[in-house]
């Protein structure tokens, strides 16, 4: 046959379809030379994959869907919601609106009690004396710690096996019954068993901060991962501004609320009410929440086979190094920069759980004991105004104090900033009104948003320490550990104060100066822990 027949024969033969197919123009300049495209197992086993994409984008179907219509399984509501994130395009508000009120129903149980704790131990007559009373408050705000601290784990587990909305909506229905239980406590023993069944079966933050990832795209995980502190932040607005103005309503409000009434009767309810209402609406809203976890085998490695043999034609060095590194990962307890920053974490938590029950206790103790004398009404409203400060803090200071500083030296220079503060806090008992009211908020607003800054610094450097495939590893580690040390915290707090109440004419820093200076020792030990001879500072590669 003439070879001008011959060619014609061809091209008659050769659709533009298949020709494209073929031959990409995006893959041929990389497998020119290297035997890629030619008779070899691996040339035409990666032949026919590219001709498959390219026939499949040339009969106008996508292919980002085609690629990912393996890991769809009928009958999966996780695959159902992954199928509907990767056809969205803009941000999953409904989604969002989830993470944030069920963050808020955790958020709020936690604060709520503190500006009326003290009066409540007081009625409870558990205390022989008035100076007892922060001891058996230490235990009453501990409770709730202790029973998360020793179940938090579980909770985690749980939520990988059976699913994120079971966990989820067994949490918020705890919200509902054992916190309202709370408020109807007619004994002490009462009150400490339904503060610790309700952190014990509350395991709702771990799996919120997965499902809050889960739930949007890549693009939109940072936006997800902060609206879990926001909430945080919201509750502790909304926690003591309900505990203080609410509690004790027929004193407060005694033409509503007679001496006869439920709440009259039951003077703490109506604030823990107010809390379970809303948890019993977010539970009914929890019944339309889509679930994240796959209910079958996922096969990661038949999914990565193919994508990491193409990936290492185009970035070869890159997707080896990270073939490589999982081999050599460092196990979390051996890796220092984490477990020092885990350290300071606890050790500045520790601090931060025992302020908050020393304020409380302090402000609302008698002047004759070295307290403010103030009311509930008034400690809600100081902690209201230093949650909302809290609130702008996060927002729009801490990201510019931040990326001047840097997390270790902004957490330095608030953890000394600190100190003179907590040291002035006894001398306030001399001040009068408007005076007291302005000092005071002045000096809780300050101290908290320093206390939001060391926080957030030893976070950050928790998540730059480990690579992000073990971050939730990390994260969950750094969780258990700041249970139990916020656990042990109010505890030992209340058996201090208690204490301190009773040597109100001592040499050696009387009554409650000898607490804040306590709490001023491990301030400065946290302080101490932020310098290099015990912080490790990670390297920006071992976190990338």
């Amino acid at each position: 046959m003439p070879r001008t027949a011959l060619a014609s024969e061809r091209g008659r033969r050769q659709s533009p379809l298949a020709v494209k197919a073929r031959a990409p123009p995006f893959i041929a300049p990389a497998c020119r030379g290297r035997g890629v495209g030619g008779g070899g197992g691996f040339g035409t086993f990666l032949g026919w994959r590219l001709s498959a994409m390219a026939a499949n984008e040339g009969e106008g179907s996508s292919p980002l869907l085609r690629k990912n219509e393996h890991r769809y399984h009928p009958g999966c509501p996780a695959c159902d919601h992954d199928r509907r994130k990767d056809l969205q395009t803009g941000m999953p508000y409904k989604e969002f609106l989830y993470v944030w009120m069920i963050c808020l129903t955790t958020a709020i149980p936690i604060s709520s009690l503190f500006p009326f704790l003290y009066f409540m131990i007081r009625d409870l007559h558990i205390a022989e004396r008035t100076e007892d009373i922060g001891f058996y408050a230490g235990f009453v705000g501990a409770a709730f710690m202790f029973g998360r601290c020793l179940t938090s784990t579980i909770w985690g587990i749980a939520a990988d096996r059976i699913g994120r909305k079971p966990v989820v909506i067994f949490g918020v229905f705890s919200v509902v019954i054992f916190n309202a239980l709370f408020g109807l406590s007619v004994t002490y023993w009462m009150a400490i068993a339904t503060r610790f069944l309700l952190g014990a079966l509350n395991g709702l933050l771990g799996p919120m901060k997965a499902y809050a990832i889960e739930v949007c795209r890549p693009e939109h995980e940072a936006l997800a991962l902060s609206l879990v502190s926001t909430a945080w932040g919201i509750g502790l607005i909304i926690g003591p501004a309900l505990g203080g103005y609410l509690a004790l309503p027929a004193e407060k409000y005694p033409n509503i609320f007679s001496p006869d009434s439920l709440f009259g009767r039951f003077p703490y309810f109506l604030p823990c009410l107010c809390t379970s209402v809303f948890a019993a609406a977010v539970l009914i809203s929890c019944i339309w929440m889509p679930e994240t976890l796959h209910k079958h085998k996922v096969n990661e490695n038949g999914n990565q086979s193919v994508e990491s043999l193409e990936a290492h034609l185009i970035e070869p060095k890159e997707k080896v190094d990270q073939s490589n590194s999982s081999d050599t990962k460092k196990s979390l307890f051996k890796n220092w920069p984490l477990m020092s920053s885990i350290i300071v974490y606890c050790v500045f938590s520790f601090h931060d759980m025992a302020y908050t029950e020393v304020f409380s206790l302090w402000a609302e103790s008698d002047r004759t004991y070295g307290g403010l004398s103030l009311s509930s009404e008034d400690v809600g409203q100081t902690l209201a105004i230093t949650g909302s400060s809290l609130l702008v803090y996060q927002l729009f200071l801490y990201p510019r104090i931040n990326r001047v500083l840097g997390p270790i030296k902004s957490s330095q220079i608030a953890a000394g900033l600190c100190i003179p503060i907590l040291f002035a806090y006894p001398y306030m008992t001399y001040l009068s009104e408007p005076g007291l009211s302005i000092i005071l908020n002045i000096a809780s607003v300050i101290k908290n948003n320093l206390g939001v800054t060391i926080i957030t610094g030893t976070f950050i450097l928790q998540n730059n320490a480990v690579p992000q495939d073990q971050r939730g590893a990390a994260n969950g580690l750094a969780m258990t550990g700041m249970s139990f040390f916020k656990a042990v915290a109010p505890a030992g707090a209340g058996i201090v104060f208690s204490w301190a109440q009773k040597r109100q004419h001592a040499f050696f820093f009387p009554g409650d100066q000898m607490v804040f200076f306590l709490l001023n020792i491990i301030e400065l030990l946290g302080l101490l822990l932020t310098f290099k001879f015990f912080l490790a500072v990670p390297d920006k590669s071992d976190s990338n």
